[in-house]
């Protein structure tokens, strides 16, 4: 049995598509989804499956919340290996605290294609760094993330594919509830 991360994109968000996290749980459970744990309200959820298949384990979460809650969310589900990928492989990594509170995660649901890419790589925003690769886009957001041009929205229609993003700090604890 494997553990996942699961990632829902806009939850619990201005009073739109409400999704109270132990309805949520108690859903996934009956979805013969293992030791399911959620962290904070943005639709973070921790889980075992023997399903050995990302897409299909999305798809499977996806269907189920729009049976349940009659709307849809985008789901992006990584296995632990994944994660640690994602972060390790961060071009903006520091041991400086404050200044890891300037990166950000926007986790892609599928590789961009390479012609949106390159388009992509000649835009520039003040005070904001990023970096492109096939599963994720990495922000350094200088003046942070509330202020950013460069946001989710923007990165799902450049790369036109479904993303969400997550800081560093709810990262680093998925990973943590994973162990």
């Amino acid at each position: 049995m494997k553990t996942y991360i699961a990632f829902l994109r806009g939850i619990n968000v201005s009073g739109k598509n409400k999704v109270p996290m132990a309805e949520l749980k108690e859903l996934l459970v009956d979805q013969e989804l293992k030791e399911v744990e959620t962290y904070i309200q943005s639709g973070n959820v921790v889980f075992k499956s023997e399903l050995n298949n990302n897409k299909e384990l999305e798809k499977q979460i996806k269907a189920a919340i729009l049976r349940h809650f009659e709307f849809n969310v985008p789901v992006i589900v990584k296995t632990v290996d994944q994660v640690k990928e994602i972060l390790n492989q961060n071009p903006f990594k520091t041991n400086d605290e404050n200044l890891r509170k300037q990166n950000y995660y926007v986790l892609l649901n599928e590789q961009p294609k390479q012609e949106a890419v390159e388009k992509f790589k000649l835009e520039n925003f003040v005070n904001e760094e990023f970096y492109i690769t096939g599963n994720c886009v990495y922000l350094k957001c200088h003046a942070g993330y509330g202020k950013a041009k460069l946001n989710n929205n923007l990165v799902e229609r450049k790369l036109k594919v479904e993303a969400t993003t997550r800081n560093y700090r709810t990262m680093s604890k998925l990973l943590e509830l994973s162990d």
